[in-house]
């Protein structure tokens, strides 16, 4: 620590100088840790080594088994929406099938009625002539009294 006057002001100000990286104690602090963890650890090396790889065995089990878990949904998941997506087109193309027979038998009726009045126009139209030739009204006409 160094004590500085600035000239202008007249002000004294303190300056505090660090030297090291505090990294140091860390490390302390990590090997006092761990030595006390050795001293006051209720196994031996052997058998906290066996722990730990069983718990590591039953940890890879765990999430082998999540993954399957996952596995399934996410499958049954896709299954599932691409049914859901068969079903609507299945439904839309069916629509369209039937809109498509809609619109031919609408076209087909429209044709017969056109025909069948065509039909009777002509004939309507054949009497007429008929009765115009021979002179006597048609059925269609009212004789005047």
């Amino acid at each position: 620590m160094a004590r500085h006057r600035d000239d202008d002001d007249e002000q004294e100000y303190t300056v505090i100088e660090k030297h090291g990286s505090g990294l140091a104690p860390f490390f302390w602090g990590l090997a006092v840790g761990a030595g006390l963890a050795l001293l006051f650890a209720p196994m031996s090396g052997s058998e906290l080594r066996a722990e730990i790889r069983n718990r590591g065995l039953r940890l890879k089990e765990m999430a082998e088994d999540k993954a399957e878990e996952i596995e399934e949904l996410v499958s049954d998941k896709y299954q599932r929406g691409r049914e859901r997506v068969e079903d609507t087109i299945d439904g839309v193309k069916r629509k369209a099938k039937e809109g498509r027979q809609f619109a031919h038998d609408v076209a087909d009726a429209g044709k017969s009625a056109a025909l069948t009045a065509r039909e009777e126009l002509e004939r309507r139209l054949a009497e007429a002539r008929e009765a115009r030739r021979s002179g006597r009204p048609s059925g269609d006409e009212e004789p005047v009294a």
